[in-house]
């Protein structure tokens, strides 16, 4: 019994099933780096812009907005949930195709030989509904960590498989595509693409579904439920020092990370001179890194917590993003390859184990001394964190891209540009430096707190 459970009350099959349902980080990872791609392409690309960046960034926005209402809302609507399945699955049920539904027609859009506006439309309503069913699966889905725990063991076990499959996941996406677009495209990069979103896409939806189908969440939350009124939420969290400081150094995070995803294949492709197969071997080097630094990012957080390695993660990123700058202009062009592997040992804890065990133990701590079940809540405002990072990102990058240094921000900006500029992208390194500086001061003040739970 013990080798099952993985020493924890969840037993270890469970805890892998959770970890499958995580294949939504696919169309996350989808959206982070081809969507602006497609629409905005590198110079070297054969796809043409389909609309000017600041029409693409208004989209975005509307987009992004509709998904920070609605994630606060989604997961309060899941802690109030009663029924049969339990108060998380439900949602991860009714969201899995059209999210993986609603990636696919980002691909698909209509194009006006005269007019922008159809391509502008229709982009921010399919941004909408992306973002509605992301949250739809999103927050319930990480809420699921502290409903089904029963101990801080539990916590870091399903955090863990998360951040495992999250981790394979995301270098899936950003791995496959640059080679798959090549083979199924035949030098058509709008079929590669096409085909190899729909592709991936219904692998995001049969992740979740896997999920769906094998955790039974009754069994292990024991029933749990909430009666709190939202206000009555919103002053819990007022009052929650570690979850205001954590949420803040999350934010920019993650608007630097976003940023530097995004920025990636502008960087092999217009500054190192390579192909759209070498985006592969970027993305690999980088995730191939992370998944080597899994395991003693893993154990150094049983040793010392979170804090410490996380500050120190954070420095290291904003060095490796300066040093981004100097690729072409100081260091070769190739070694941006080696820059992107070592990014992958701050990301690894930072991006994938850190966040939700984080959260996962403040809620806990929450609960314990209030008597409270409001993870969904939690987790549906972290979720809200996340998608201003990324609204923030959507809004910035595609305005810097396009800039040469000689005219201000706002001039061009609302012409079809001819390129993307080496100016431009070297300018979102800075952005992403100054994001982990942030980050890294926000996180400075939050107070790490574990549950002290019965094991």
């Amino acid at each position: 019994m013990r080798n099952d459970q993985g020493a924890s009350g969840v037993p270890r099959h469970i805890q892998i099933l959770y970890g499958v349902g995580v294949s939504y980080a696919i169309v996350d990872q989808i959206f982070a780096q081809w969507v602006l791609y497609y629409y905005l392409p590198p110079a070297a690309s054969t796809l043409r812009p389909l609309l000017p960046p600041v029409l693409i960034a208004v989209a975005l926005m509307v987009s992004r907005l509709v998904d920070m209402v609605a994630d606060p809302l989604f997961g309060y609507l899941s802690d109030r949930t009663r029924s049969r399945w339990g108060r998380r699955i439900p949602f991860l049920a009714v969201g899995a195709v059209p999210l993986a539904l609603a990636t696919v027609a980002f691909f698909f859009p209509p194009v006006a030989a005269n007019s922008a506006i159809p391509t502008f439309l229709y982009l921010m309503v399919v941004g909408s509904l992306f973002f509605l069913f992301y949250t739809i699966v999103g927050a319930p889905y990480n809420a699921l960590i502290p409903e089904i725990s029963r101990t801080r063991r539990d916590r870091l076990n399903l955090s863990t498989w998360q951040s495992v499959f999250r981790l394979a996941y995301t270098a899936l996406a950003m791995i496959l595509p640059g080679v798959l677009i090549a083979v199924l495209g035949r030098g058509d990069d709008e079929l590669g693409l096409r085909t190899t979103m729909t592709l991936m896409a219904g692998l995001a939806a049969a992740g979740i579904l896997v999920t769906v189908f094998s955790v039974d969440e009754r069994k292990y939350s024991g029933g749990k439920e909430s009666s709190e009124s939202f206000f009555g939420t919103l002053d819990r969290v007022r009052r929650n020092r570690s979850l205001i400081f954590y949420l803040l150094g999350f934010l920019f995070f993650f608007l630097g990370f976003n940023t530097l995803r995004a920025s990636m294949n502008y960087y092999v492709q217009d500054i190192m001179g390579y192909g759209t197969a070498s985006i592969t071997l970027a993305s690999g080097l980088l995730f191939g890194c992370a998944a080597l630094s899994f395991y003693p990012v893993n154990r150094l957080a049983k040793r010392v917590g979170y804090k410490k390695p996380l500050l120190g993660f954070l420095a290291i990123l904003i060095v490796l993003s300066l040093a981004l700058t100097t690729l072409g202009r100081i260091l070769p062009p190739w070694s941006g390859f080696a820059i992107f592997l070592v990014f992958g040992i701050p990301i690894a804890g930072t991006g994938f184990i850190f966040p939700p065990a984080m959260l996962s133990e403040i809620s806990a701590a929450e609960s314990r001394r209030e008597g409270v079940q409001i993870e969904g809540f939690f987790f549906g405002l972290q979720g809200f964190f996340l998608k201003l990072a990324f609204f923030f990102s959507i809004a910035v990058t595609p305005l810097l891209l396009v800039q040469s240094g000689e005219v201000g921000l706002l001039q061009g900006l609302a012409e079809m540009p001819e390129d993307v500029t080496p100016f431009g992208i070297y300018s979102t390194s800075y952005l992403a430096a100054a994001s982990f500086l942030l980050s890294l001061l926000f996180y400075t003040g939050y107070r790490e707190e574990l549950s002290e739970d019965e094991e």
